[in-house]
């Protein structure tokens, strides 16, 4: 028996209550900023239809730091977690936040679920997912200390996680570049030729 199951034993025995999320941490919509508010030095990231990458940035923020956002518009259904202040545009819903739920501990159970929300989107102009859709979602409410326990084990593997990405880019760089000094020779009558595979590929 691991950690978790035995804290799950012993703190809810008789199993775990389901809430949605309009019961508890409850739905906001975004705001819509024009491109003439956008400002490079603006203090605040706006976030919009992307959990890639953002609209730009604003001087005021509407969404606390540690919150949760749904991406409603664009890359319909993603999931993020923002631990600061930012504003939040009309293409995402950004949720609340209640002193039972760890918002770290929301955002990876809903990141579960992005598949599910993309599926749900509606089609009719620019496709989109209504509101209703994450309200009604049913979200699990274990004790807190068990969502603080999986939240840390969830960390570490996404730290360890991004630590290997860089390890692999780290590696392939490496490997290119001794590729291409053990294939470049020198040329019989001078001069030299290099295999030149980045070309290929």
């Amino acid at each position: 028996m691991n950690r978790i199951e035995r804290m799950l034993q012993e703190l809810c025995p008789e199993g775990v209550e389901y809430k949605t999320i309009q019961e508890t941490v409850g739905v906001n919509r975004g705001r819509r900023l024009t491109k003439s508010q956008l400002s490079d030095e603006g203090k605040y990231e706006v976030y919009h239809g992307s959990k890639d990458s953002i609209l730009g940035k604003f001087n005021q923020f509407n969404a606390p730091a540690n919150t949760v956002i749904v991406i409603n518009t664009g890359g319909i259904g993603g999931v993020k977690f923002l631990d600061k202040p930012f504003w939040c545009s009309d293409g995402s819903f950004w949720l609340g936040q209640i002193d039972y739920i760890n918002s770290k501990f929301l955002y990876y159970y809903l990141s579960g679920f992005e598949d599910y929300f993309y599926s749900q989107k509606r089609i009719g102009g620019v496709p989109t997912i209504d509101r209703s859709v994450v309200e009604k979602f049913e979200i699990p409410l274990p004790p807190l200390p068990i969502q603080e326990e999986i939240v840390r084990i969830l960390d570490r593997f996404t730290g360890l996680t991004t630590e290997l990405q860089a390890e692999l880019q780290a590696r392939q760089e490496q490997y290119e570049y001794y590729r291409n000094k053990l294939l470049t020779f020198n040329k019989i009558g001078g001069g030299y030729s290099t295999s030149n595979l980045d070309e290929n590929e």
